[in-house]
């Protein structure tokens, strides 16, 4: 099977014949699918990488996000502290 060296650990390949084997392929590509959603890490990894990238390229959008969080953040905050207050 050195053609399934470009195949995608999800993907099923084509030409399999063989019901058993094509069972077994499709159950080896779900449970690699169900790998690739379920690690955390892996998955954190990726979403780190697009904010870099975007941040890259539009710095003043990240800071206006980081700054609207912030302040929403403390007005909520604030808000709560205040009704505990009275």
């Amino acid at each position: 099977m050195s053609s399934d060296a470009n195949i995608p650990r999800t993907a099923v390949p084509y030409g399999i014949t063989d019901p058993v084997e094509a069972a077994r392929a499709e159950l080896k590509a779900a449970l690699s699918a169900i790998e690739e959603k379920v690690n955390v890490p892996k998955q954190v990894g990726k979403a780190t990488t697009k904010v870099k990238t975007y941040a890259a390229s539009k710095p003043g959008v990240v800071i206006a996000a980081v700054v609207g969080v912030a302040v929403a953040t403390g007005l909520v905050v604030w808000g709560i502290a205040r009704s505990l207050s009275r």
